[in-house]
């Protein structure tokens, strides 16, 4: 694969216990424009609905060369410089990252690629839940990220949208040193990401339900569960940012 082609952060925070949603406020006052104004996407920000205190994100960049000098010009720049105090209390670890890219030969990339277009998480459609599953893979060099995306692709993700669970994004590991170490990163591992949407938890819950009991999700089933070391993590989140206190 070239060098030049998008890469993105899956970013999991934990925050200190009854501090998300004034985190989340104060991210969304401050940290998302800054950021794009510096060359960075940022495709959604997240409360996760099973942890009281995770915070998911999103963040993209045109290539490795582009973050690192879009993280530069932002966390030396003077947003994050005077808002990084404020911010920084209300962390308890932030080096849950995955650094991803688009599989390589996967029938279509991720449409996070459009998101600014075609499904914006945090602009243009702010309720509903977004479901991000982390599928860690055996380690066997013979089984590439990107023979199981294509598997995904081609045979699991037509019948899990005829389930009415559109496959709004899917990633494999970007490999290339991170050149930005301020930042740590979780290097070496072994992951499928995929991501859906649905109106809601129970709808979610319905439909992810009907799309495992179908004949061909059985069919396939095997196959899909033995590429992987052990059950996904599962990340039911809600866009956006809940009101302020009144």
């Amino acid at each position: 694969m070239s060098d030049h082609h998008p890469v993105y952060e899956l970013r999991q925070y934990k925050i200190v216990k009854g501090e998300r949603e004034r985190f989340m406020r104060l991210f969304d006052a401050v940290f998302v424009e800054s950021q794009e104004a510096v060359g960075m996407r940022l495709y959604g920000q997240f409360a996760d609905l099973d942890d009281p205190d995770r915070f998911v994100w999103i963040r993209g960049f045109d290539d490795m060369a582009s973050r690192e000098r879009a993280l530069g010009a932002f966390y030396f720049g003077p947003v994050w410089q005077a808002h990084r105090d404020e911010a920084n209390p209300m962390l308890v670890d932030n080096d849950n990252v995955l650094l991803l890219r688009s599989p390589e030969e996967a029938p279509r990339p991720a449409r996070l690629d459009g998101a600014r277009e075609a499904g914006d998480f945090r602009r243009v459609a702010p309720p509903g839940l977004v479901v991000v599953q982390l599928c860690y893979l055996w380690k066997d060099p013979a089984d590439p990220e990107d023979d199981v995306a294509r598997f995904f692709e081609r045979e699991l993700a037509p019948v899990i949208e005829a389930a009415g669970l559109p496959v709004i994004g899917s990633f494999v590991p970007e490999r290339s040193p991170n050149t930005f170490p301020r930042l740590p990163v979780r290097e070496g591992e072994k992951v499928f990401v995929w991501m859906t949407r649905a109106a809601d938890a129970d709808d979610w819950a319905l439909r992810w339900s009907a799309c495992r009991n179908t004949p061909a999700w059985r069919a396939l089933e095997p196959r899909w569960r033995d590429a992987q070391e052990r059950p996904p993590q599962i990340l039911r989140l809600r866009p956006g940012v809940a009101p302020g206190p009144r």
